[in-house]
């Protein structure tokens, strides 16, 4: 599960992909496991949900890049595009609105354009979350 933004632009409503992660590893109890993975240039976390174990991953990069760390990752971890879930900021939802959509296009998105190209697929589960239009 990979939160996409800007890394230390915390706060800002084009990161609120890492914000989603940050929420998510405290309630698998894996908030405070988080470190800093250089392979992938990432912040990374192990977690498990109904008995699956997950890979929790923020990129240390722009926007435009995190489909490098993505990549690595994915490499590192031996996932496929298909087993990728993308959390990032959708200008076109109402703010706090949530849709997962299942593969396609990455519709203006730069992070999600960033992923298509490093991992050369479109497979990825994403999950749009709303930041609605300044």
């Amino acid at each position: 599960v990979a939160g996409l933004g800007n890394y230390g632009l915390w706060g800002t409503r084009h990161s609120v992909g890492m914000a989603v992660l940050d929420r998510l590893a405290r309630q698998l109890a894996a908030a405070e496991s988080w470190w800093a993975d250089g392979r992938c240039c990432a912040d990374v976390a192990l977690a498990t949900a109904r008995g699956l174990q997950l890979v929790l991953l923020k990129p240390r990069r722009l926007m435009n890049l995190n489909g490098l760390s993505v990549a690595s990752a994915a490499e590192i971890y031996s996932l496929g595009p298909a087993d990728i879930y993308l959390v990032h900021d959708d200008l076109d939802k109402a703010l706090g609105k949530v849709v997962v959509k299942l593969g396609g296009s990455a519709r203006g998105h730069n992070g999600v354009r960033s992923c298509i190209s490093a991992l050369q697929s479109n497979e990825m589960t994403r999950l749009r979350v709303g930041i609605g239009r300044p």
